[in-house]
């Protein structure tokens, strides 16, 4: 499986739960992931109901198996002031340019020199190595900005050729895009079953592949089971009210009667929801791209959600 993980998706699709919930899956048995955050939003330390993350990787969870999952808010500005250092050697210079207000100018008015800093710190952990030759961490688990986006954020070698055609801007582009194009890659995608997200997730996929980017899988967010269908709606709705009056006085409902339209409308809905859920499974079915399917939270995406969401993940592959 790819070491870089990158996780996309529409605004409210989840993609951060679903980010994290895949992090701990490929940090079970044992394994170590690193969970990184590129948009300042502190989800995940929410997610994990810990303190707001720093500048530096900290272990966050322990996955079944005994794997770690650790966590990294990337900030701009500290990855340039990094890169000063590692390139330039500024040094207490480079602190002295964040102080006249000259990093953040740089990575505002610049934004493909600000992408390729936040994705370029994730690409260092996905090469960093240990003394002993293996790598740091056998996962890198990315929560990146939402589809519309995604693109342009990952084929950042096209954002700064125009700013920067030689010198070490260009080489640090060039050796990202050599790891966000290559197998050590995977971009998901996290959608539910409503049109717009499918539709955006079908337009992001054709983007990914039109800049050669890798396209992972699709990830369904929030799925819930199918009850009812027209059919049985129709049914109900005909010949058997009575019946179903008299199954509501069996179980001790008070007031039946009264409830049977109720109910029926809430069935009509469901009924309702599920061909449109059929609609939209049909649409990713012609993407041509492999799906992981995640059930909907009722109580909510808290620690023990993102551990069963884990746990759907490793059934259906994800690690092995």
């Amino acid at each position: 499986m790819s070491r870089l993980q990158v996780v996309s998706g529409k605004g409210g699709t989840g993609k951060t739960t679903v980010a994290a919930a895949l992090a701990l899956a490929l940090a079970t048995e044992g394994k170590r992931t690193l969970l990184v955050e590129v948009e300042g939003r502190q989800g995940i330390a929410q997610l994990f109901e810990t303190e707001a993350l720093p500048y530096e990787e900290r272990k966050i969870a322990v996955a079944p198996g005994g794997g770690e999952v650790y966590a990294l808010a990337i900030d701009a500005e500290r990855a340039l002031l990094d890169y000063l250092q590692m390139f330039y050697k500024l040094g207490s210079a480079g602190r002295a340019l964040k102080k006249l207000g000259a990093i953040d100018f740089a990575t505002t008015i610049a934004p493909g020199v600000r992408d390729v800093l936040l994705t370029g710190k994730a690409c260092e952990a996905v090469r960093r190595r240990e003394k002993h030759g293996g790598h740091t961490y056998d996962h890198v688990v990315m929560d990146a900005p939402p589809t519309g986006r995604i693109t342009r954020f990952l084929n950042v070698n096209d954002e700064v050729a125009g700013l920067a055609r030689i010198g070490p801007i260009h080489n640090q582009a060039q050796a990202v895009m050599r790891v966000l194009k290559s197998p050590e890659t995977a971009v998901h995608l996290v959608t539910l079953l409503e049109e717009m997200p499918v539709q955006e997730t079908a337009d992001g996929i054709a983007e990914l592949r039109a800049a050669e980017l890798p396209v992972g899988r699709v990830v369904v967010n929030m799925v819930r089971p199918h009850v009812l269908d027209g059919a049985a709606v129709r049914a109900a709705s005909g010949d058997h009210r009575d019946a179903i009056a008299r199954t509501l006085a069996s179980v001790g409902v008070a007031g039946g009667t009264r409830l049977v339209e109720p109910l029926l409308d809430e069935a009509v809905e469901h009924a309702r929801r599920v061909e449109l859920e059929r609609e939209q499974r049909a649409v990713l079915d012609g993407i041509g791209v492999p799906a992981y399917e995640l059930p909907f939270l009722g109580d909510g995406a808290d620690i023990a959600g993102l551990y069963r969401l884990a746990k759907e993940l490793r059934k259906q592959g994800v690690g092995a």
